[in-house]
C-alpha cells in the first residue's frame, strides 16, 4: 500500500515538475522572441529613416514640380515625400546661427534651392537599387542635384545587418538548448514509468494502448504548460508597458498575441512529440535491458 503511494506520488511530481519546466522554456522563448521583434522593428526603423535630399532648379513650373514629385512617389524605394521650399529653409532659426550677418545682404538673393526631401524605405540596402534610383531622379528635367549620405546610409546599414545577424544567432541557440532540455525532462518523466511501461509489455498490451494515456497526458501537460507560459508572458508585458510605455510602441499587441499562440500551440506539439519519442524508446526495448537504465 505504502509502496502505491510512493509510487503516485513520485508519478505525479515528475508531472508538475516537467509541466513547470516546459511552461519555464516557453515563457524565455516567448520573452526572447518578443524583444528581438522588438529589436528588428527598431532595425527596420533605422534603415527606413534614411533620407536623401532631391534639390529643384530655379525657374520650375508647378506642372513640372508635381511631375518630379509623382515620379518620387511612384518608386518602391520612396516611403515619404516632404516639400521644402528655399524661403522655409533660410527662415529656419538654427539655419540663421550659422551666419553673423543676413547673407541676403551680401548675396542680394537667396542661394537656397526648393527640394524635396525623400525619406527612403528598408530597401535602400541595396546599393544596385540606390544608385540607380539616384541615376533616374537626377535625369529629370527640373532636378539641380540629389544628394545621398552615402557613407552615412552604408554605416547604419552595416551595423543594422550585423545586429540581426547576431539575434538570430542567439535566437537560434537558445530554441535549441531549449529543446534539448525539454526533451531531457520529459525523458525523465517517461523514465520514471518505464517499469509500467515494461509491465503492460509483459500482459501483452498494444504499443497503441501503451502510449494512448501517456499522449493524453501529454496534450493535457502541453494545455496546460502553454497557459501558464502565456499568463506569464502577458503579466510581464503588461508590467512592462505600464513601467516603459515606449516598448509597446516598437512592438504591438498584434505581434504578443502571435507570441501567446505560439506558446499554446507549441506547449501541445513540443510535449506530444517529445512524449512520443521517449516512449518508443523505452517500449522498443527490451525487457533484460530495462534495469541497466
Amino acid at each position: 500500500m505504502k509502496d502505491d503511494k510512493r509510487l503516485k506520488r513520485k508519478v505525479r511530481n515528475s508531472y508538475i515538475v516537467s509541466t513547470v519546466s516546459i511552461a519555464l522554456v516557453l515563457f524565455l522563448l516567448g520573452s526572447v522572441g518578443y524583444l528581438m521583434t522588438a529589436a528588428m522593428a527598431v532595425a527596420d526603423t533605422l534603415q527606413s529613416n534614411i533620407q536623401l535630399s532631391v534639390e529643384l532648379k530655379n525657374g520650375i513650373s508647378e506642372s513640372q514640380r508635381a511631375h518630379i514629385e509623382k515620379r518620387l512617389s511612384d518608386d518602391d524605394l520612396v516611403s515619404r515625400i516632404v516639400f521644402s521650399s528655399k524661403d522655409e529653409k533660410a527662415s529656419d532659426e538654427e539655419f540663421r546661427k550659422m551666419f553673423e550677418s543676413e547673407y541676403e545682404e551680401i548675396l542680394g538673393e537667396n542661394p537656397l534651392l526648393d527640394s524635396f526631401e525623400v525619406t527612403l524605405t528598408s530597401q535602400s540596402e541595396e546599393q544596385e537599387l540606390i544608385d540607380a534610383f539616384i541615376r533616374g531622379i537626377s535625369g529629370i528635367e527640373g532636378v539641380e542635384h540629389v544628394g545621398y549620405p552615402a557613407v552615412m546610409a552604408e554605416k547604419v546599414h552595416s551595423t543594422v545587418n550585423k545586429i540581426r545577424l547576431v539575434l538570430l544567432l542567439f535566437g537560434g541557440s537558445l530554441l535549441l538548448i531549449s529543446l534539448i532540455l525539454l526533451n531531457n525532462t520529459i525523458r525523465l518523466a517517461i523514465f520514471s514509468k518505464r517499469y509500467i511501461i515494461n509491465t503492460m509489455k509483459l500482459v501483452g498490451a498494444t504499443k497503441w494502448f501503451i502510449m494512448k494515456p501517456f499522449l493524453r497526458s501529454s496534450l493535457s501537460q502541453g494545455i496546460v504548460s502553454g497557459l501558464i507560459a502565456a499568463v506569464l508572458f502577458l503579466v510581464t508585458v503588461y508590467g512592462l508597458n505600464e513601467s516603459i510605455p515606449e516598448i509597446m510602441s516598437i512592438a504591438d499587441w498584434e505581434k504578443v498575441g502571435i507570441i501567446v499562440a505560439t506558446m499554446l500551440v507549441g506547449g501541445v506539439l513540443i510535449s506530444g512529440l517529445f512524449t512520443i519519442l521517449s516512449l518508443n524508446k523505452f517500449i522498443n526495448m527490451q525487457s533484460n535491458k530495462i534495469y541497466l537504465y
